[in-house]
């Protein structure tokens, strides 16, 4: 059975830069500097929690908040440490 692991992201879309880290009430923290059109915004965010977390892009599923800056996202097959390093960037 595959490990599943779901987050959520506080995302902000045409930020200055891009950046993981930080919490939101209870939420983790994402800024990308894609603009929020056409799922642009929801890729780019993707793409940063892969390069972020160490695990490939097409392990990410955004399952809700398409169109709302509170986005739930599903890890699948996630390594047993990916919790424990998600909190460090919730704190840090």
């Amino acid at each position: 059975m595959s490990a599943k692991l779901r987050i959520v992201v506080h995302a902000t879309a045409s930020a200055r830069r891009n950046h993981v880290g930080g919490c939101h009430d209870g939420s983790l923290r994402v800024s990308v500097t894609a603009v929020a059109d056409k799922g642009k915004a929801n890729q780019a965010i993707t793409k940063l929690l892969a390069k972020t977390l160490g695990i490939t892009a097409s392990q990410i599923e955004l399952t809700s908040g398409h169109t709302n800056r509170r986005k739930v996202f599903e890890i699948h097959d996630a390594p047993a440490n990916l919790q424990d390093a998600i909190e460090l960037l919730k704190n840090g």
